[in-house]
């Protein structure tokens, strides 16, 4: 497991045209290393996570993406995201094709990606508009057992997950506590697995519910404090609030938002300094 920078860990790894989840659920949020595929200009990438928000919509709005697959889509707390709308509606700056489900469904085809199999089931109860809108993605099967009628969803097999975590030991494993999420469903099911952490220590500080990541199943570590600002990593600090609330406005116009980015992101080398021009003590 190299522990390399974040720029080079991407440039390393990422590549146009790749489906990259970047997991997270209400924190740990990779947002450093969205933005560092922002910066390194990949293009025409599947984006999947199950509450795409504003990492999202961020690499949605710069071109980075040209499909997504996500279960929910918005501001937690605040609204819609207006570049995703943005290029569902109007194809700025360019189509985006969506694969829409549940957050079950998500979760199920995270396993069956993780478990090695090419789709996982849940019970099929009655139909919904989300259903007809897919146009039958999903497919129906009777079990062979029982003949109960069942739902298969094919599997999530992400060419490379990219999570952000608390801390990383001196062997390479990784820590993640507080909410995981699908995050440790989504590592097992990559082809590649890159890491953000918090903080590299001699021994991970793993209390009860956390999962810890071993050094075999990662391709890349990189130190990175406040790596998931504005959203907040359990223990290290808490959710920039005010941040998601002026997003709203901050996205709402193509002209600004390209003007946020450019000033902030574009212009930034790294996360570190982009914490420095948002006045954020990581």
């Amino acid at each position: 497991m190299p522990l390399l920078s974040l720029r080079e860990a991407i440039a390393g790894h990422v590549r146009d045209g790749q489906s990259i989840a970047l997991e997270g659920f209400t924190h740990l949020i990779p947002f450093a290393a969205g933005h560092e595929i922002i910066r390194q200009g990949r293009r025409a990438l599947h984006l999947i996570r199950m509450t795409p928000d504003l990492i999202h919509d961020q690499m949605i709005g710069m071109g980075c993406a040209t499909q997504l697959t996500f279960s929910w889509g918005g501001n937690p707390g605040v609204g819609s995201l207006y570049r995703l709308r943005d290029a569902i509606e109007r194809g700025w700056p360019q189509p985006l094709a969506i694969a829409e489900h549940t957050h079950a469904e998500m979760a199920v085809a995270y396993q069956a990606g993780a478990s090695g199999l090419p789709c996982g089931l849940m019970r099929c109860y009655a139909d919904t508009d989300l259903d007809r809108a897919r146009g039958g993605r999903l497919a129906r099967i009777a079990c062979p057992f029982t003949g109960a009628a069942l739902r298969a969803v094919p599997a999530i097999t992400p060419d490379v997950t990219i999570l952000h975590a608390q801390q990383v030991d001196r062997e390479g494993n990784v820590l993640l506590r507080g909410i995981i999420g699908a995050a440790r469903e989504a590592a097992l099911a990559a082809r590649c697995l890159l890491v953000t952490v918090e903080e590299r220590v001699d021994r991970l500080a793993a209390p009860a519910n956390a999962v810890v990541l071993p050094h075999w199943l990662i391709s890349a570590v990189s130190v990175v404090p406040g790596g998931a600002h504005p959203s907040y990593a359990a223990g290290c600090y808490e959710r920039d609030n005010r941040f998601y609330v002026e997003w709203d406005d901050i996205a709402r116009q193509r002209e600004r938002f390209q003007l946020w980015m450019q000033e902030h992101v574009l212009a930034s080398a790294d996360h570190a300094e982009l914490l420095r021009r948002l006045r954020i003590t990581a």
